[in-house]
């Protein structure tokens, strides 16, 4: 009458009356560890893609998506660069740059920087610097006037504020030496753009003050290059180095920001294989329930196996409880973690203000804001890793099941 039978006997166990109350609470408290694993897992992993999705546009809204720089020294023909670029498909702008590391000097405070040298009109369509200028504009940076740029933490480290003055100090090669090159700057804007190695380290000044500085004559470091499509950016860059020839390298964001988005990933790899672990731990519950089920059940198994039920088939049927058990549980997860990862970003402030302090204070974070994308690929990776997990802690009290002797087991009922 019932087909299969494994089904029917397995379901009927798990939702018997007379079940010990005992292995029924193991049984819940199984369900609710795979479920609070899964669903922390998918909360988890969302919340990283969402930092590393805001890290990844910060850092590709003030660097170049392509670099072309002249295989050697300095790039003296950047405009004919510039104009073969912009020709390229799904290229938005060039523009030249200058690049070179000193020490900003102010009086007893002395820190590292990176001046950069730009072209005030064209940089807004490679960077989004203009809009993280806390204090003056692009439009400050004229050719000669040596004025400078520089990042808030920078600014702070060397104790200066818009108006004020500071010496930038260059290395210059002259011959088989390296004699120091000192010039004055007048500081005319801060800007923050939340990146420690940009607001602690980066300076920006006119492209031919930077090109003076470092005794480039007219040419340039290279040629910044901004793309429609960021995932394509490499393919881009094949293009152009196939177009421009061995006489230039040509990178993208994908090797010159690799070690950020590697630490992530790894952080992110690591965080899912540890909150695995929750899920491995309520996979150890449902071997321990189902062991107990089997022992509580021996009578029964003697029973089914006198009236001619194969082993295999007592082995099937403590599979459907494990799964039963596995399946609800990694249903109830993913229905929490999406809810909770697609409100992530109204919980938190709520959070917030409910206990009266914030989780990512500003004067520690860069990010103060608890980000979240949920991508339904890694959703249905979650719970299949967590049904597979759950459906192997099935297999030894099954096959225990499957051993048990009808003489033995009906020995003293």
């Amino acid at each position: 009458m019932y087909r299969p039978l494994e089904l029917f006997v397995g379901l009927r166990y798990l939702r018997s009356k007379h079940a010990n109350r005992y292995v029924s609470f193991i049984s819940l408290a199984s369900v609710l560890g795979v479920g609070l694993g899964v669903g922390a897992l998918i909360v988890v992993i969302s919340v990283m893609n969402g930092l590393g999705d805001g890290l990844r546009d910060r850092l590709l809204g003030l660097n170049a998506h392509v670099t072309v720089r002249a295989a050697e020294g300095a790039l003296g023909d950047w405009q004919k660069v510039q104009v073969q670029a912009r020709a390229q498909p799904g290229v938005l702008g060039a523009a030249p740059f200058v690049d070179g590391e000193g020490m900003l000097v102010n009086g007893p405070n002395l820190s590292a920087v990176q001046i950069q040298g730009v072209l005030p009109a064209e940089e807004p369509a490679v960077s989004e610097i203009a809009s993280e200028l806390q204090e003056g504009t692009l439009e400050s940076l004229e050719p000669g006037s040596h004025h400078i740029l520089l990042g808030a933490v920078l600014a702070q480290l060397a104790g200066v504020r818009v108006g004020d003055g500071v010496n930038v100090l260059v290395p210059r090669v002259s011959g088989r030496s390296v004699l120091p090159h000192l010039e004055r700057y007048t500081v005319t804007g801060i800007f923050e753009a939340g990146i420690p190695e940009h607001d602690a380290l980066r300076a920006l000044v006119h492209k031919d003050d930077a090109a003076a500085l470092f005794a480039l004559d007219h040419g340039v470091s290279g040629v910044r290059v901004r793309v429609a499509d960021v995932m394509r950016a490499p393919d881009i860059a094949r293009a152009m180095g196939a177009a421009l020839g061995s006489a230039y390298a040509v990178s993208d964001w994908t090797q010159e920001q690799a070690n950020y988005f590697r630490a992530l990933r790894i952080e992110k790899t690591m965080m899912f294989l540890i909150l695995s672990l929750v899920v491995a731990v309520a996979a150890f519950n449902i071997v321990a329930t189902l062991v107990m089920v089997v022992t509580e059940k021996r009578a029964d198994i003697a029973i089914l196996r006198t009236i001619g039920l194969e082993p295999s088939s007592v082995t099937r049927i403590f599979v459907v409880q494990g799964i039963v058990i596995g399946a609800v549980g990694t249903a109830v997860g993913v229905l929490l973690g999406v809810a909770l990862a697609l409100n992530v970003e109204t919980l938190v402030p709520r959070l917030e203000s409910l206990f009266g302090r914030k989780l990512l204070p500003a004067d520690v974070f860069y990010v103060t804001a608890v980000p979240s994308h949920l991508r339904w690929t890694e959703v249905l990776a979650i719970a299949g890793t967590a049904f597979m997990l759950t459906a192997l802690a099935t297999i030894y009290p099954a096959l225990r099941a499957a051993r048990v002797q009808p003489a033995e087991a009906l020995r003293y009922d």
